[in-house]
């Protein structure tokens, strides 16, 4: 059974980017336009990894990892975040930190690390 990665980014054309590399490469994908809908998707799709971009609208990525993480059932999936503001500090415990524009490969290679 093939992993689950939700992207989580406002940008349709990132979105669907992430889409097409995860799936090109055998992972399942799901994916939320911005913070207070990823917390619904990640409750219904229990995703293996998440990326998160940190500037959306309604809700920032910073507020939905507070989130994620305060859920006991939720907390230890693994954060990758991708993102045009340099705000490594903004998630201390995310696996990695990616800065758009980004290195395709790099990226999947952290998603293998973290996930296989």
């Amino acid at each position: 059974m093939s992993k689950k990665i939700l992207v989580i980014d406002d940008d349709p054309i990132i979105v669907k980017y992430l889409v097409t590399l995860f799936a090109d490469n055998g992972y399942e994908t799901c994916s939320a336009s911005d913070g207070a809908v990823a917390l619904d998707v990640v409750n219904a799709e229990r995703p293996d990894l998440i990326t998160l971009d940190l500037e959306m609208p309604h809700e920032w990525g910073p507020r939905f990892y507070r989130k994620l993480t305060k859920d006991d059932s939720l907390k230890k999936i693994p954060v990758i975040v991708i993102s045009g503001l340099s705000g490594e500090h903004a998630i201390k415990d995310a696996v990695a930190f990616i800065k758009k524009p980004f290195d395709p490969d790099k990226l999947l290679g952290i998603v293998k690390k973290s996930i296989g």
